[in-house]
């Protein structure tokens, strides 16, 4: 069985990138990790994007003049990335570099056509000639001669992989309506030529392929819609003449005559494939759809319309598709499961099904009588022929009552519309105890948009508690309740606020400056009794000490004191020494509010969607943010590490960048208010302090290098002073 899950924007594209044919993306290759991937556009840029956030992590362009040629890959082997402009010129970089231009730069002799990038190994080259180097070899002599494998032929489709331990590197090619397919063995070189039965009516639109035990599976997607299979066995030592391969119908995606256009094929596990295209309907209308097949019983699992339109271009990385529709690409989630015919009959025993439940998968533990009926030892050692009347009238009772109080997530959601508050929360906590639920994280969003929208339409609604709740399961994200946050906002639940700052990966820009805003608004007194998560912040702030100074500002007043007139009864003037405090050591802000603003600082961002929200703060606002960054910036450089303990305590480099941030964005406002003169003053010496600190060290750090390169003179058994200077 397949589903298709949630779905979200992974980003825009530029003009001539979105759908139709002919455009679309140059590629889109994994990145680093499974949540990075790159992305290369028909012009001039390579971005690299992490999926869970949504969020641009690098950029890199070429000239004006030059154009990327072939889509950038990562190097696994050494978190480099690789791209070739105009076609013979090959560039590496790294993720600190910011000019294409300035980075390694190697000019070939043939044009590239694609490079593949796999684990444990060096990338593979592969030239529009159907020559293959590995990169090692081509930076060795990059002028060398590229052999030209290939004659009039056209390279339409390559892929890599590693089968025992060797990479193995397979492209298709097409010559005046006939297609061939080439698999290339780099150690040893050796290189296997076939050709594609030819089709009267349809020609091929998409390939796909995986290897097991030495056995290369090819899948063919043809116009007509149909799927074929070809083996190739990879074990031949020496290269053979060229052979017609025999393939045999997998799947049938079109039950009529209707041919498919601008189609992809992605293949996911053993049983299930996907597929991309359009179909043209008898009044020549494309419908474009992604849809999931099972190639085992040959049925459609799932599908979904792309009204928008789509390049026909589709990658598959981590269950998840990426592909373009309108003028964004759009991830979307996928979950595929072990193919049976129990399944696809729908007659699979479900042990986690969303109607009633058996007693045995909970225990009510306040309906259990003295007798222990609900023990599942009880019930064993009980015999059906030995027990009596009553006792099986009283179980069957407890097995009703069980029953009704499970509730499925319809039931929960009616409820939800109409029930009192506190029936709605005693049924959301029965039913997160009560459920097992297949997908959970969708589960759970049904719930939270049910309970948000009810608090829009009714003021006077507002579950905090349930809404806690479903945050700490930890399935929720911004995408899955976008309300979630401004219903938090109108209530000023700072709590919840916290919560979701901490959790949700992919809150956009503009709600993290609003949160930002709140919590900068609300003074310390109204925070105090708050329940706020104070862990990110007990390391470094001393409530004891700011409660204190709080006191004695607050009881002497013009130079009098009460408790001082008590103690003090001769005519003698005394003069109190109070403890001294610098105002510098108290943080400018509450533990309260200083938590909160510790979640703005660890939230994900971007700075050009950051910035222009950032000036909606007030200059007030603006000065006491800046006044609490000064603050964590000089407690973070006394520590050893230059970091805090805890999971969600701010780092260094997150304060100085929101720090640079707020500078850039209220500037000229700061520079003109009177009272941040002396913050900017006190800021400037301490980060010169620093700056000199840092430069005595690597001076140190340099005399201990020379000394360390200074060879030692022969011992000559005398006692002698010698005299070493340090330049």
């Amino acid at each position: 069985m397949a589903v298709l899950r949630e779905e979200f924007t992974l980003c825009g594209l530029i003009a001539g990138a979105g759908a139709g044919a002919g455009q679309g993306l140059l590629g889109l290759e994994p990145g680093p990790d499974p949540d990075r991937v790159l992305l290369t556009d028909r012009g001039r840029t390579a971005t690299l994007y992490k999926v869970s956030d949504q969020k641009p992590l690098g950029s890199w362009s070429v000239k004006q003049d030059q154009t990327i040629t072939c889509p950038a890959v990562c190097n696994f082997e050494t978190g480099e990335y690789i791209a070739v402009h105009d076609d013979k010129v090959l560039r590496i970089w790294k993720d600190e570099d910011v000019n294409l231009d300035k980075v390694f730069k190697a000019t070939l002799t043939a044009e590239v056509y694609r490079i593949h990038s796999l684990p444990h190994t060096e990338p593979l080259v592969l030239f529009k000639g159907g020559a293959v180097q590995t990169l090692d070899a081509l930076l060795a002599a990059p002028q060398q001669e590229i052999e030209n494998v290939i004659s009039d032929e056209v390279i339409r489709w390559s892929e890599a992989f590693m089968e025992t331990q060797q990479p193995v590197l397979i492209f298709t090619t097409e010559k005046n309506g006939n297609y061939f397919v080439y698999v290339q063995k780099v150690n040893p070189n050796i290189l296997h030529k076939y050709k594609l039965e030819q089709e009267e009516s349809s020609h091929p639109l998409s390939f796909a392929a995986y290897t097991k035990n030495n056995i290369l599976t090819l899948l063919c997607l043809y116009s007509n819609g149909y799927v074929y299979k070809i083996l190739m066995s990879l074990q031949h030592s020496v290269p053979e003449e060229e052979q017609i391969l025999s393939k045999s119908l997998l799947l049938k995606t079109v039950v009529s005559d209707t041919a498919l256009k601008g189609a992809s094929l992605a293949i996911l596990d053993k049983d299930h494939v996907a597929v991309l295209g359009s179909l043209d309907s008898p009044p020549n209308i494309a419908k474009e759809c992604l849809s999931i097949w099972n190639t085992k019983f040959q049925t459609l699992q799932t599908s979904k319309e792309l009204p928008q339109g789509t390049s026909g271009q589709l990658w598959c990385y981590g269950e998840r598709f990426f592909l373009t529709h309108g003028k964004v690409l759009t991830v979307i989630v996928y979950k595929c499961e072990t193919s049976s015919l129990a399944a696809a009959v729908g007659k699979l025993k479900d042990t986690q099904t969303s109607g009633m439940r058996t007693v045995s998968s909970y225990v009510n533990w306040n309906m259990l009588q003295e007798d222990d009926l609900g023990s599942p030892h009880a019930q064993q050692s009980v015999t059906a022929k030995t027990e009596s009347k009553r006792t099986l009238r009283l179980r069957r009772n407890n097995v009703a009552k069980v029953q009704r109080d499970t509730l499925t997530v319809e039931q929960l959601l009616s409820d939800i519309k109409d029930s009192s508050q506190n029936d709605v929360e005693e049924e959301l906590w029965q039913f997160l105890s009560n459920a097992e639920m297949s997908d959970f994280q969708a589960t759970v969003g049904y719930i939270i948009t049910g309970l948000v929208n009810r608090c829009k339409t009714e003021p006077t609604f507002y579950p905090r508690n349930c809404l806690v709740q479903l945050i700490q399961t930890q399935g929720l994200s911004y995408s899955l309740c976008p309300d979630l946050m401004a219903v938090a906002l109108e209530k000023t639940d700072v709590h919840l606020l916290q919560l979701c700052l901490q959790q949700f990966p992919d809150i956009p820009e503009a709600v993290t400056c609003a949160c930002l805003k709140a919590f900068l608004s609300i003074d310390d007194d109204n925070l105090q009794g708050t329940n706020v998560n104070l862990d990110s912040v007990i390391s470094y702030i001393d409530i004891t000490l700011n409660d204190q100074v709080k006191k004695q500002s607050a009881t002497v007043q013009n130079g009098f004191s009460s408790e001082l007139m008590e103690e003090d009864s001769c005519d003698t003037q005394l003069t109190p020494k109070p403890h001294v405090v610098d105002t510098e050591e108290l943080c400018p802000v509450g533990p309260q509010k200083a938590a909160l603003l510790n979640a703005i600082l660890y939230s994900a961002y971007s700075e050009t969607f950051l910035l222009p929200h950032l000036k909606d703060l007030s200059a007030q606002q603006v000065i006491l943010f800046l006044r609490y960054l000064q603050y964590l910036y000089i407690k973070c450089s006394e520590k050893v590490t230059m970091d805090f303990p805890g999971m969600l305590s701010p780092t260094i480099y997150q304060i100085m960048d929101w720090m640079c941030l707020l500078l850039d964005a209220h500037f000229t406002v700061v520079v003109m208010l009177p009272e941040a003169k002396g913050l900017l003053f006190s800021l400037h010496k301490f980060v010169r302090a620093q700056a000199r600190f840092y430069s005595e060290l690597n001076k140190i750090e340099g005399s201990l290098q020379e000394l360390q390169r200074t060879k030692p003179q022969k011992d000559v058994g005398l006692y002698s002073i010698e005299m070493l200077e340090l330049v």
